[in-house]
């Protein structure tokens, strides 16, 4: 499910590793950013939905075929970066945020 939320400059394009995880603020909610190989740009929840532990941010990168995935650090259950659906349990679901790049900065809501 992706959620609508207000437009915000979270970082510089540049300060985000690929295949690594990020945690932001948006407001009260944390979220957690991803850059791909690709350089695709992926906005997720950061709470595990299973542990309740703000984590996703932490977890490891990878793919199943072409899904691009993260896997929680604290259970290892595996989430398309795409949808947020967990690909081991499709009952768990991570919210998903719009994302973009304008001018080299992060944008992450509508």
């Amino acid at each position: 499910m992706t959620l609508s939320t207000t437009a915000v400059v979270v970082c510089p394009y540049d300060a985000l590793l690929p295949e690594r995880g990020v945690a932001a603020l948006l407001g009260s909610r944390q979220i957690a950013l991803f850059r791909v190989f690709s350089g695709e740009l992926f906005a997720l929840g950061n709470q595990d939905p299973v542990s309740g532990a703000n984590v996703m941010s932490r977890g490891i990168v990878g793919s199943r075929g072409d899904v691009p995935t993260v896997a929680s650090p604290m259970f290892k259950q595996v989430y398309d970066l795409r949808t947020g659906v967990c690909l081991d349990d499709p009952s768990l679901v991570l919210p998903v945020y719009p994302v973009r790049v304008v001018d080299g900065e992060v944008i992450v809501g509508d």
